[in-house]
């Protein structure tokens, strides 16, 4: 082997793991070797990366430039390995996000169909509660023929819902004064709720000429059908003195 080739006592550290910096770094060391500066030839000569890993060392007499290759190749694979680890860290951490963002998009349809749910339930028993206090006519009390005014208002405190009553009363009490039969002479306006005409009670029952509890009946579908409920239909009454 040639002395251009060769270097006693030669010692390479500080091979940077970036390419860059190893190949200037064994740059160095093969233009020390081929005798570019002589002073230092016969000499150890030492070639310093700052702030790079030490990777190897290379022994007094071996081919440089052949190693110089080989401790560049471990270079490029050592980056190349930090660059799969890096893709990798990155992609775990991408599906860790993409996971967590899923589970709380899952959570949140979760609570919007359970306040759904919720409030089509409150609504449905409150239909049912509604349905039960006007549906109860003239089967649920014996037929009789005639009724008084202390009769009639107890049919209407068992049909009507607790919270309602005052008002449907102060309704009644305007209309008709609780009398079933009371009739407009003018209009020929009917019974307890003064319905217009009286005929339409007939969707109540077909004795609602003379069944207090028919009207009744009648008189609280249409207060909530039109007012929502008769406390509705007793403030409209008392701004318009109708309803």
């Amino acid at each position: 082997m040639s002395e251009g080739n060769r270097v006693t006592g030669m010692s390479v550290r500080g091979f940077a793991v970036a390419s860059a910096t190893a190949v200037t770094t064994v740059g160095a060391a093969v233009g020390v070797a081929s005798g570019e500066d002589q002073s230092t030839a016969t000499g150890d000569v030492e070639v310093v990366a700052a702030d790079a890993t030490l990777l190897a060392e290379i022994p007094a007499g071996t081919n440089v430039q052949a190693h110089a290759a080989a401790l560049t190749q471990q270079a490029d694979v050592q980056a190349s390995a930090a660059d799969s680890d890096a893709r990798r860290q990155a992609q775990e951490a991408a599906r860790i996000q993409a996971a967590e963002a899923a589970s709380e998009r899952r959570a949140e349809a979760e609570r919007e169909a359970q306040e759904e749910a919720e409030r089509e339930e409150a609504e449905r028993a409150a239909l049912e509660a509604q349905s039960a206090s006007s549906s109860a006519g003239s089967g649920d009390f014996p037929i009789q023929s005639s009724y008084s005014k202390a009769e009639i208002q107890a049919m209407a405190q068992q049909m009507v819902a607790a919270d309602q009553y005052t008002c449907f009363s102060a309704i009644v009490q305007h209309e008709s004064g609780w009398d079933y039969t009371a009739t407009n002479p003018s209009s020929g306006a009917y019974g307890l709720m003064q319905a217009l005409p009286g005929s339409k009670m007939a969707s109540a029952g077909a004795d609602w000429q003379t069944n207090p509890a028919t009207q009744i009946s009648w008189g609280l579908n249409y207060m909530d059908d039109r007012y929502g409920s008769p406390c509705g239909a007793w403030e409209f009454w008392q701004a318009n003195n109708w309803y």
